[in-house]
């Protein structure tokens, strides 16, 4: 079992709510802890491997893949499994042991949250 920290991108503050690590990058300058979760999301994802299974994820159909189905980026399972848990990690993705397979998704605060760290300040208002 796996000891390294997970940093959540956001915790709703209710069912509708997106509230994200950080506010969005025109806003204001970013806190010490700020820019620390928010250069792991895009460390994990300024791999092109990581991009391409993270997209993976999060286009398939039902929101969740299995490992079996998003394996074909052109590198071994080995490095394949290194790059989901490096996205794990970084909490972009979640994953669930079903059998022999593990199922990875991503959930759609991540994907909103990520959104609203992109938008100017006065799209969020």
């Amino acid at each position: 079992m796996s000891n390294a920290k997970v940093l959540p991108l956001m915790e709703p503050a209710d069912s509708q709510a997106v509230v994200p690590c950080c506010p969005p990058l025109t806003e204001r300058p970013f806190s010490a802890e700020e820019a620390e979760v928010a250069a792991r999301m895009f460390k994990a994802l300024g791999d092109p491997v990581r991009l391409r299974l993270f997209s993976a994820v999060a286009s398939h159909e039902g929101g969740e893949a299995c490992v079996c189905d998003i394996s074909d980026v052109g590198v071994s399972q080995p490095t394949v499994s290194h790059h989901l848990k490096k996205l794990k990690e970084a909490g972009l993705l979640t994953s669930e042991r079903r059998g022999t397979w593990v199922y990875y998704r991503v959930e759609p605060s991540v994907l909103a949250a990520m959104g609203q760290l992109l938008t100017s300040a006065s799209a969020v208002a």
